[in-house]
């Protein structure tokens, strides 16, 4: 077992489009006020459109799971960067508010609803039996690189040459990663003629589910119906629905405009945000070895828990400069931004097996992105009502702590079998 296994070939490949999508929905947060100021469209308004893209790209997030089993990781991948590009490329000639809603809502919405972390757990699960945590922490981190990459130069951009030409430039990135999706993506190892990385010697891929032929859209729907018949699932749907509410939602949307609010300059919050993603880079790797190594469950508290305390005191800590306090709350929420991504993989390969679990977690991510949509317009409109953006860190710290307590009641093991034993016309 080396580092040159194909298997970390196929990762890397999986990081980039990981990493451009989040470019993409990073890039809400740089666009937000300059569309608004040029088309003199409400803060609301603008917040809308990122509110559609939040929702759909949850919402296809199972479906795209089902799709890349049916048709292809490599197909669904290529397709999906293309429908961003596109989308991003339409943005800079649009002159109404549904045209709005519709390209950067609606095409970037689903476009990166295919490349949710729903493709990191199906490239986890099929190339790695060893150090499926440390992965899927990589991918995870593939939010914290596009944020760190891309968030600095879209700001200076925007400022510079305007917003447009930052969108051109995002369109641009997608296409390119486009051949070298189609030239290394394979869907197994098997069709290579290796073996996961990992497996020991005699190791066999498990047999497929047998869902009666159903098509991708009913085996999303089959598994759905499956994992909610458990507690573990919602348990895992409520608390990640915070977890989206709490970052994409409200700060990776409204932390530019909020710090705005204070005096900071723009490409000052952006940096900021950039730092978060460095940060995020460190948490989201090291909370992968960890859940290689402990209770996943105890490792969802820890983060939710400081998440929750970090935001019910960041209202004391903005200033039209750089401060230390602030810097402190930008390391604190980059550590615990995506970690919570590998345990709650974690837990639903434990409870719902490993055949099931990428479509169950695009399911649990779909919750994490809704929560993101309705986290995104209310604290626009309690920015455009109140003046101030104080009762969304509020509420939103005290929904992290209750997300806290609710980790430590999900059930270890195979909740679904459990659930099937008290219902047998559970199928898959």
């Amino acid at each position: 077992m080396t580092w040159r296994h194909r298997a970390w070939l196929v990762a890397a490949v999986t990081f980039l489009a990981l990493v451009s999508a989040a470019a993409f929905r990073s890039s809400t947060g740089v666009f937000i006020e300059p569309i608004s100021a040029e088309f003199g469209w409400s803060l609301g308004t603008v917040s809308f459109a990122v509110t559609v893209n939040f929702l759909l790209y949850g919402l296809v997030a199972p479906f795209g799971a089902a799709l890349m089993e049916a048709f292809g990781v490599r197909r669904v991948v290529a397709g999906a960067l293309v429908l961003l590009a596109l989308g991003m490329a339409l943005i800079t000639v649009i002159s109404q508010p549904w045209q709005l809603i519709l390209f950067w809502g609606v095409f970037l919405g689903v476009g990166a609803g295919c490349l949710a972390l729903v493709l990191g757990s199906i490239v986890a699960n099929r190339w790695f039996v060893q150090r499926r945590g440390l992965v899927t922490g990589i991918f995870s981190a593939g939010s914290a690189t596009g944020q760190l990459l891309f968030l600095p130069t879209l700001a200076r951009l925007s400022t510079e040459h305007g917003w447009r030409t930052a969108s051109l430039l995002l369109s641009a990135v997608a296409l390119l990663i486009v051949p070298l999706v189609l030239l290394v993506l394979r869907e197994r190892p098997s069709d290579v003629g290796v073996l996961p990385y990992g497996a020991p010697a005699g190791w066999t891929e498990p047999a497929a589910l047998h869902d009666g032929g159903a098509g991708p859209a009913k085996v999303a729907m089959i598994r759905l119906r499956e994992a909610s018949r458990t507690r573990a699932f919602w348990l895992l749907f409520v608390t990640f629905f915070i977890c989206g509410w709490s970052t994409n939602g409200l700060i990776g949307t409204h932390f530019i405009p909020a710090a705005h609010d204070h005096g900071l300059p723009p490409t000052s919050a952006a940096t900021l945000l950039a730092f978060v993603g460095l940060f995020d880079l460190v948490g989201v790797i090291g909370s992968g070895w960890f859940t290689d190594r402990y209770d996943p469950r105890y490792l969802l508290f820890v983060y939710y828990g400081l998440r929750g305390a970090s935001l019910l005191i960041v209202h004391l800590v903005w200033a039209p400069t750089v401060q230390a306090p602030m810097f402190f709350f930008v390391v604190l929420y980059g550590l615990d931004w995506a970690a919570t991504v590998p345990p709650t993989m974690a837990l639903c390969r434990e409870c719902f097996g490993l055949q099931r679990s990428s479509v169950v977690f695009g399911w649990v991510y779909a919750a994490h992105m809704i929560g993101a949509g309705v986290s995104a317009g209310l604290a626009g409109w309690i920015r455009q009502s109140t003046g101030s953006y104080d009762i969304a860190w509020w509420t939103t710290g005290v929904l992290a702590v209750i997300a806290a307590a609710m980790v430590l009641v999900i059930p270890r093991g195979l909740a679904l079998l459990a659930a099937e034993e008290r219902d047998p016309v559970l199928t898959g």
